[in-house]
């Protein structure tokens, strides 16, 4: 028996790696560092404006790595485990994480800042050119 998925309709061609993407992201569970995504409103400007804010506290801009691989935003925390202190109770552990967002076609990364435990990085997509392309029909007798 074959599995039916929402994109093996014969209308939608090339959106394979979509599928394969939404199977990834079900399967990734983690919740940590907690994030919050804003729609930014912006009234001269055309387009979506985005802001994805981690709650990072504990971690330095050195200990952050925000890149863009394909159309992925990763953000990876590595924190150094400090080994000359002596603690008498550990609530806040060493940790690392890595969350990664899938990105729309034409979604570009703006900015990323560090600011009172907060790492807000700034998405925006320009409005796309309407673009109408008249395709040739050839005829062969």
């Amino acid at each position: 028996m074959t599995r039916m998925t929402p994109f093996s309709n014969p209308l939608l061609l090339g959106f394979d790696s979509m599928e394969k993407t939404l199977e990834r992201i079900a399967k990734s569970g983690d919740g940590y560092p907690p994030y919050n995504i804003e729609r930014i409103r912006s009234e001269s400007e055309q387009g979506v404006k985005l802001r994805i804010t981690l709650a990072v506290a504990g971690f330095s801009s050195d200990d952050l790595d925000v890149t863009t691989e394909e159309n992925q935003l990763i953000i990876r925390g590595r924190q150094a485990d400090e080994g000359e202190r002596e603690y008498l109770h550990r609530g806040i552990a060493a940790r690392q994480f890595q969350r990664m967002f899938v990105l729309a076609e034409g979604m570009r990364v703006l900015s990323a800042e560090l600011k009172n435990g907060l790492l807000s990085i700034d998405l925006d997509r320009p409005e796309p050119e309407r673009l109408v392309q008249k395709i040739n029909i050839s005829v062969k007798d």
